[in-house]
């Protein structure tokens, strides 16, 4: 799944690509805004990203990621 996290006062967003549904994304991110302590996600690559959620603007959670096919120059 393609997330995206919006940042309070910061000019660009986080993207991530999750192994996770989007059920359980939802889940989590509910999960962490109503503990009020951090949103904690891992993405396809192995990274781990920690966002406090008071400083949480918004948590897109897309579609999931599909191989794309194209040309590179």
């Amino acid at each position: 799944m393609d997330v995206k996290i919006g940042i309070r006062n910061a000019p660009r967003e986080i993207t991530l690509d999750s192994t996770l549904s989007a059920e359980e994304l939802s889940n989590q991110v509910a999960e962490a805004v109503g503990n009020g302590g951090t949103l904690t996600l891992a993405d396809s690559k192995g990274r781990t990203v920690i966002v406090p959620t008071a400083h949480l603007a918004y948590v897109e959670i897309g579609a999931a990621t599909t191989g794309t096919v194209g040309f590179r120059s």
